[in-house]
């Protein structure tokens, strides 16, 4: 897939991300949402995570959109803002040809930049052969949990694992003042 760019995602690809998003709802176990939300949901999201400075990432090939990853925030807690949480989805007829790994590289290095500490995925449906676990692995995420039974779709109980990427140093010393992380955190508090 060397002639797939990977770029900002803007408001005129939410279409076709959430065409992206709808076949992993109806079709798939990676998202726990069982009906696929609105053109209009979708932007909120977006909007959402945007005005957080979040990166939004689209993988694109000759002007189609073939996949999408964004991190956003883990909890709404303070102590959590060095932590981030990934989302990957990729269009059904991509699946398979390194959409995911390149946009999923293209993120971690946008989350990286921006200061955070950990980026923890969530997968939904998270066996030991699901093809997130296999993206998440080759990137070097660790695994650090698993929720057995933890939701019900398409007929069946299906587990949720987190995995766990650390950088910037993760745990191993103090926050940066200046990433995005504690700038929003400062900005939140009235800039003290």
């Amino acid at each position: 897939m060397s002639n797939v760019t990977i770029r900002l995602a803007t408001a005129a690809d939410l279409d076709r991300i959430t065409e992206i998003y709808a076949a992993a709802v109806t079709q798939g176990t990676a998202s726990y949402e069982l009906e696929a939300p609105s053109r209009a949901e979708m932007g909120v999201r977006f909007d959402s995570l945007m005005a957080g400075g979040f990166p939004y990432l689209v993988a694109e090939k000759n002007g189609a959109v073939l996949g999408y990853a964004y991190a956003g925030a883990f909890r709404p807690r303070p102590a959590y803002r060095f932590i981030v949480e990934d989302s990957v989805y990729i269009a059904p007829e991509a699946k398979g040809q390194g959409v995911g790994l390149k946009l999923m590289q293209s993120l971690i290095e946008a989350v990286e930049a921006a200061g955070f500490r950990q980026i923890i995925a969530v997968i939904g449906d998270g066996h030991a052969d699901s093809a997130s676990v296999r993206l998440h692995e080759k990137l070097g995420f660790r695994h650090s949990g698993r929720l057995e039974g933890s939701g019900y779709k398409h007929g069946r109980w299906l587990d949720t694992v987190f995995m766990q990427l650390s950088l910037n140093g993760g745990a191993s010393a103090p926050p940066d003042l200046e990433s995005l992380p504690e700038r929003k955190f400062r900005e939140g508090l009235g800039g003290k």
